[in-house]
């Protein structure tokens, strides 16, 4: 299931992340490693959240602050078992299933796909950032490109996700998907 390939990703991302990594530059502009985990924790909350009606991220995952309370595998596992358990809870064959992401109701294959792809992509985010290998395979890219396509475009709109980048002869998988977000697949720190 790509959600659990997802977190999985994230979640080796995490634990392989240096002592010294937590403050360098992201991706993400302007953001640091322990930014993006809070921004992925955040969001995987906020899925939990809209499918289970409980508490949403306890911070604002568009404005982290870089301060963790807890340790960041903690934070990072917590916020993906909220996810996991929330969706296990929902039918696969759901129509309208309570997103945090407009416009707030998906198909269960759209929404827990894109539940995926905000945790894929912010692995890549942190592996990218402290040197560590692609968290994303080509199998998991062809999966997730299609889910992009469907629900990046209105959110680009706030921000959310950069210009989409032009796509280079001899991409890979992996190199569509991350250009169709708007992230360089060679970016380096």
């Amino acid at each position: 299931m790509i959600l659990t390939q997802a977190h999985e990703a994230l979640r080796t991302a995490v634990r392989n992340v240096p002592a010294d990594g937590w403050e360098l530059p992201t991706p993400c502009a302007e953001w640091t490693v322990t930014q993006v985990l809070q921004h992925a924790a955040g969001d995987q909350i906020g899925y939990a959240a809209f499918i289970t009606g409980g508490p949403l991220p306890e911070e604002n995952p568009f404005a982290p602050s870089g301060k963790l309370a807890d340790a960041p595998e903690e934070v990072a596992e917590r916020a993906m078992k909220a996810s996991a358990d929330a969706w296990a809870t929902v039918s696969p064959d759901a129509q309208e299933v309570p997103v945090p992401v407009p416009p707030n109701t998906m198909t269960y294959s759209l929404g827990i796909g894109a539940c995926a792809l905000d945790a894929a992509v912010h692995a890549w985010d942190i592996a990218m950032a402290t040197g560590q290998p692609s968290p994303l395979t080509p199998a998991m890219a062809r999966e997730l490109l299609p889910i992009a396509e469907q629900h990046i475009e209105p959110l680009r709109a706030y921000g959310v996700y950069a210009a989409a980048l032009e796509r280079q002869d001899g991409d890979d998988d992996v190199a569509l998907l991350l250009r169709y977000l708007g992230r360089d697949p060679h970016w380096k720190p």
